[in-house]
């Protein structure tokens, strides 16, 4: 495998890992020149072709760059790490493959991804969610940010009478 970074072809495997059901193997490896970490994924290549169906009916190849694009967007500039969009979009690509086959709306991979994030960070869930959900007016937006931040995680909430 090529470095990305330095373009050499020697690295060693650090870590390797299941995903996406057991269809995906993830590789973290380590480049012997550089000394930079990068991952890899190894997939079947069997003919294998998910399609994802659009709000318009029309279907499109699925395309794991665009959830890690939009993640990317959604996070710019918040503490979210490079390795939190990658474990998000592995959580979400293991209910779309765990659930589809051949075909997959694009309102459940949307509603994957963001069941995710919201766990994450508040503030890109509301990011991700006002550019997937294409709110009509104001107010949308406004329950939805109100529902998020009103949102108490387990353990998390007022302590009534000493709890």
């Amino acid at each position: 495998m090529r470095c990305p970074f330095c373009k050499e072809d020697r690295d060693k495997v650090v870590d390797s890992r299941s995903s996406d059901g057991g269809r995906v193997i993830r590789r973290r490896r380590q480049c012997l020149v550089c000394k930079r970490r990068f991952t890899t994924y190894e997939k079947i290549g069997e003919g294998f072709k998910l399609y994802v169906v659009k709000k318009d009916n029309s279907r499109v190849p699925y395309d794991r760059g665009k959830i890690v694009g939009g993640l990317q967007k959604a996070c710019y500039k918040r503490p979210v790490s490079a390795e939190q969009i990658q474990r998000i979009t592995d959580k979400a690509e293991e209910m779309i493959f765990r659930n589809f086959d051949k075909e997959v709306s694009s309102s459940f991979i949307g509603e994957s991804v963001m069941k995710q994030l919201r766990k994450v960070d508040k503030v890109a869930y509301i990011r991700f969610a006002s550019v997937y959900r294409d709110f009509r007016d104001a107010g949308e937006l406004i329950k939805e940010v109100s529902e998020a931040i009103t949102e108490v995680e387990p353990g998390t909430g007022p302590m009534l009478f000493g709890d």
